[in-house]
């Protein structure tokens, strides 16, 4: 068991989600027969799940500030449609339209932070209002029809990495990216291991991080196979590119970055924030509007995946990132969550949804298995912790903590889980 909690860094919460995702796959593609990890199903899965894994980073970020946004289906709706008229009859180009598509989700969500920030309705009641207000907006701007876009739009929804360099019976572009995300990782778990060296802090044995580092660069290394050998035309989609560039960049600005720092302080304790210094409403204002900033990039995305904007587009999309960044370790109360987590829970719920298709299970049971796991999985959080435990695997790794040897953040992508609010404004002091 010692020898686990070093391998993971003792982070338990991640641990278990990424213990449940892998059994899920190796149980689905038991008991399909091998479907599962084909390199068709793995791309449809990315391609079908990208604007929800999308969302989700947005939301996890939500949740921590102590708030939740029902609206980002109807905002994504909203934009994509707008997006779509403007191309079509305004004659602009796909890139412009990608633009106006941000801004338009950038000047909601400032709309919707502004009420939730400095007006002070909680954002359940603005957001429930914004998913009429946009879903009204999407089907009186788009007359209820359908709308269809260019092939150059649709490329930033169902577009894969080109071919390049000589026939290799392999996506050449895919494996490079993927070689270069094993050799990052290598690069950083090497750096982070002689930093910790330099200060004197105490390091696991060199064979566990030689395990961990295999373990982390042969699923890279698989995963880049299954993308790299799919059918003619397709590698590593371009919506997968666009989420893993998103995960890196919230992944830092969460735990690296003075706002970070405070979005997680606001969602511990706001009043022992405003008293540290933190400008809770402007975290807010700024939480509210980057959601919707990045739902108006999953809808356009989901429309260029589509060909087409139409009047249901964005239905369930909010249950779903909410159930995904539950289910990837945040608090219902705010304070705990990671961007990581919220993107794992939902390639759970993706995994899930996907091999039930494949096993022909029905619409109807496939809801009711997602709704009772999404349930179970808040109800252990809550109960380990009601417990005194600090996470859903509490109950089999006691006193992992959340700090691995080195004093730092177990994930050097994540700040600690179990940091107390006190804790992280002390560091910003």
């Amino acid at each position: 068991m010692n020898a686990l909690k070093k391998l993971f860094g003792g982070n338990t919460r991640q641990f278990g989600m990424i213990f449940a995702l892998v059994a899920l796959i190796i149980f689905f593609q038991i008991a399909t027969d091998g479907r599962t990890l084909t390199p068709g199903n793995v791309i449809n899965l990315f391609n079908g799940n990208s604007y929800i894994l999308i969302l989700a980073i947005g939301m996890v970020l939500v949740i921590i500030a102590g708030h939740i946004d029902l609206s980002v289906g109807s905002v994504a709706a909203f934009v994509g449609v707008t997006v779509a008229l403007a191309i079509r009859d305004w004659g602009i180009p796909w890139y412009a339209g990608v633009l106006l598509g941000l801004v338009l989700g950038a000047v909601i969500g400032a709309w919707q932070g502004w009420w939730t920030a400095y007006v002070g309705i909680p954002a359940f009641i603005v957001t429930l209002a914004g998913m009429l207000l946009f879903r009204g907006f999407n089907q009186f701007v788009g007359k209820s029809n359908t709308i269809p876009v260019p092939a150059d739009f649709q490329y930033l929804g169902s577009g894969y990495l080109p071919e390049v360099g000589p026939n290799t019976g392999f996506n050449n572009l895919t494996l490079l990216l993927g070689i270069a995300a094993a050799a990052f990782v290598v690069w950083g778990e090497l750096r982070s291991r002689a930093r910790a060296k330099a200060l004197g802090a105490e390091v696991p044995e060199m064979w566990v991080t030689a395990l961990k580092l295999v373990l982390i660069c042969g699923a890279i290394l698989y995963a880049t196979y299954l993308f790299a050998t799919g059918r003619p035309g397709t590698s590593f989609p371009i919506p997968g590119l666009i989420l893993a560039v998103l995960v890196l960049l919230y992944g830092f600005i969460s735990s690296r970055t003075i706002l970070g720092r405070h979005v997680y302080a606001v969602g511990g304790n706001r009043h022992a924030a405003e008293l540290s210094g933190v400008q809770s409403k402007k975290v807010n204002f700024l939480v509210m509007m980057n959601m919707s900033v990045l739902a108006g990039l999953a809808g356009m995305i989901f429309v260029g995946r589509s060909t087409a904007s139409g009047p249901f587009d964005g239905v369930g999309w909010e249950l779903d990132a909410i159930a995904a960044v539950f289910i990837g370790g945040a608090a219902v109360t705010g304070g705990v969550g990671t961007v990581v987590g919220s993107i794992i829970g939902g390639l759970v719920m993706a995994v899930l949804n996907n091999g039930l298709q494949l096993l022909g299970v029905g619409a109807d049971l496939t809801q009711i298995i997602k709704g009772l796991v999404l349930l179970i999985a808040v109800a252990f959080d809550v109960y380990n912790k009601s417990q005194g435990k600090k996470s859903i695997i509490g109950m089999l790794m006691r006193n992992s903590g959340g700090r691995a040897s080195g004093g730092g953040p177990s994930n050097p992508l994540q700040p600690d889980e179990t940091t107390s609010t006190k804790e992280a404004i002390a560091r910003e002091a």
